[in-house]
């Protein structure tokens, strides 16, 4: 009976999703803070979403943002979440060729997005805070949807080839993929091929697009940083810097983790497998617990309407 595993074949029909390689017998245990994880985030981004569509006074561009990111941390949590569940707790470990490549966009698609919302809210608070008074004038509702749809549009196109390189490739040496889903790098690791072009292209979007992001948002919180420290009193210096300091937050759980863990894929050779596997999920699954948490405690409209909605229940 040969073994499919190291069976010559080309575009499999399955991939084994292995876990976390060398935790195998801890995989139950790590599933519970997995699932705590996932609970939180699908919790905590309803929450603002329900939050900001039934308060009117937070119907404008700040928020609006936020809803996107909401929803984008929702998609990625779930492309990921579930399956790696079933692996810990069932041991169901297929994933068929074709659902491993659409999860795999899915991933990368919607980190894009989230990347670009990151730009987009540096835009807002830089508006907001270096020319308050055309603020309204300049982030109109259409413009909102402009850059909203710009910034999809942009995460769905810059992705498309990654799947579409990975799908070209022969995979002939394993189909077992040391991950608990299906992420660029790791699946493409897998083909008996030259897969320069793959990698070459992973470290553009990384480097060129994301690293763009990066630059906007830096310049941007460099006049946001200039604005605050021109202010005349110390306490209005204070109020705006501590706004500002939960999206820096917020910006850097998401940025370095992933840089970090990008690198270590491609040049990190001597660094644990599991140690790989568990930065990598800390950048897939920090942000969408950290956002909704951060943006909720710090804003005080949110936490307003959530008192009044429980108060109102209790009575």
């Amino acid at each position: 009976m040969s073994d499919s595993n190291t069976t010559d074949f080309t575009n499999p029909s399955t991939f084994i999703l292995q876990g976390i390689p060398g935790l195998e017998a801890a995989h139950v245990w790590i599933s519970i803070p997995f699932w705590t994880v996932y609970a939180i985030a699908v919790l905590g981004n309803f929450t603002i979403l329900f939050v900001v569509k039934m308060e009117q006074s937070l119907h404008e561009p700040m928020y609006y943002f936020l809803c996107m990111l909401a929803i984008t941390d929702l998609v990625l949590t779930t492309s990921t979440l579930p399956k790696s569940l079933s692996i810990f707790w069932f041991n169901s470990r297929e994933i068929h060729f074709s659902a491993c490549l659409t999860q795999m966009y899915f991933i990368h698609c919607f980190l894009e997005i989230e990347s670009g919302i990151l730009v987009a809210m540096a835009l807002d608070r830089y508006v907001a805070i270096c020319d308050p008074l055309r603020y309204s004038t300049i982030l109109t509702n259409p413009v909102v949807t402009k850059i909203g749809l710009a910034v999809v549009l942009r995460g769905c196109v810059v992705t498309l080839p990654i799947p579409i390189l990975a799908r070209q490739w022969p995979y002939c040496r394993t189909n077992i993929i040391p991950q608990p889903y299906c992420v660029h790098i790791a699946v493409v690791n897998l083909a008996c091929a030259d897969t320069r072009v793959s990698s070459y292209y992973g470290l553009f979007v990384l480097f060129c697009v994301r690293g763009l992001d990066v630059i906007f948002i830096a310049v941007s919180y460099t006049q946001i940083l200039r604005a605050i420290f021109s202010l005349p009193t110390k306490d209005a210096r204070l109020k705006i810097f501590g706004t500002c300091s939960s999206h820096l937050f917020v910006i850097l759980a998401f940025y370095i983790p992933g840089l970090f863990s990008s690198l270590t894929y491609r040049f990190g050779q001597n660094v644990p497998r599991h140690f790989h596997i568990l930065i990598a999920s800390v950048y897939l699954l920090m942000p969408p617990v950290l956002n909704p948490v951060i943006y909720g405690v710090r804003s005080k409209q949110i936490r307003g309407r959530l008192l009044r909605l429980f108060t109102h229940k209790g009575t």
